[in-house]
């Protein structure tokens, strides 16, 4: 059975919800016409990303919106209604209790709604980090879980989006060309590349294909699809954000971890592709989830002595030293 499915990557306007809408808008007409049934954008793409570091509490807030009764998460809703399509959109949530959320809904045409609280956020010290994993059964017949960014980034949330039965994993991200503290990840593209995309693209795509892009990503992506057995849409920004690059690389993996559709062009675009959902009950991964050993695992819920909040880990300049006993 082949259920086709898109990823898009966009170059969003910081603050401004309004054209941000009309990109998914564009994007999910042209995906209908493609008879895509799943698809996915980017992580804080209906608010913009990196600028929110630099807002007020009251900025943030006056930006954020409650799901499911805010009016993004209605538009999305008559839209997978309209096309008969899950899509799935980043935005910052104002919870009930007041708390704020770098959240990624995901609207199903039968008017149900999932979000799924970003499990490492580290964008604001006024954005929470959420707590607890998203895995939804679809009109297709296939269980859909979303990871955002840096939940991606870790093996464990990987394997429990799997364990709770994840057929396809909504990936969205704003990474690439970021600045690390780890001298051989990633690393800042100059924005003056970006501006001069349309005169000499060769030299962006470049950065993009490069380490600061596809071949960062070629390190761990599809080991994630690979190792758990289910599929993956990688979804991400592209072009400068408030000082950094980031480098699209849209892109759909299947559960062997191969590369089925991606695009390195700089520029917003969406990239299609039939997932071969055949292929999921005999997946190398799947097999492998089979012959676990629970009995070993305690390890991986004992604390080590060196842990930091999502936010400290990713902003701090200290050396990791190993702590085992």
């Amino acid at each position: 059975m082949m259920l086709k499915a898109g990823t898009v990557q966009f170059h969003h306007r910081a603050n401004d919800k309004a054209y941000n809408m009309s990109v998914v808008e564009r994007f999910t007409q042209e995906a209908a016409e493609r008879q895509v049934k799943i698809l996915a954008f980017p992580e804080m793409c209906l608010t913009g990303y990196w600028h929110v570091r630099n807002l007020r509490r009251d900025q943030l807030e006056e930006l954020a919106e409650p799901v499911p009764s805010g009016a993004s998460t209605q538009a999305v809703l008559s839209l997978a209604a309209r096309y008969d399509m899950a899509i799935g959109v980043g935005l910052i949530e104002r919870a009930e209790d007041g708390l704020l959320f770098n959240t990624y809904v995901v609207c199903l045409p039968d008017g149900q709604v999932h979000r799924h609280r970003k499990l490492h956020a580290f964008e604001s010290d006024d954005i929470a980090s959420g707590d607890s994993y998203t895995v939804f059964d679809t009109p297709w017949g296939v269980k859909v879980g979303v990871l955002i960014c840096w939940d991606n980034n870790l093996v464990e949330n990987a394997r429990a989006t799997a364990l709770l039965g994840a057929d396809i994993v909504m990936a969205p991200h704003q990474t690439g060309g970021c600045h690390s503290r780890s001298p051989q990840a990633m690393g800042l593209i100059d924005p003056v590349l970006w501006e001069n995309r349309h005169n000499a693209p060769e030299a962006i795509e470049a950065e993009f294909r490069g380490p600061k892009g596809r071949e960062w990503l070629m390190r761990w992506l599809p080991a994630r699809a690979h190792d758990n057995g289910y599929f993956l849409l990688f979804a991400n920004g592209v072009g400068e954000d408030d000082g950094e690059v980031r480098t699209g690389n849209a892109m759909i993996i299947d559960c062997y971890g191969r590369i089925i559709a991606e695009t390195w062009k700089a520029q917003d675009a969406l990239v299609v592709a039939d997932l071969d959902l055949d292929l999921l009950p005999l997946a190398t991964g799947r097999r492998w989830i089979r012959g676990r050993r629970p009995e070993l695992y305690g390890l991986l819920t004992q604390l080590q002595g060196h842990e930091l909040a999502p936010r400290q880990a990713r902003f701090s300049e200290a050396p990791v030293v190993k702590t085992v006993e």
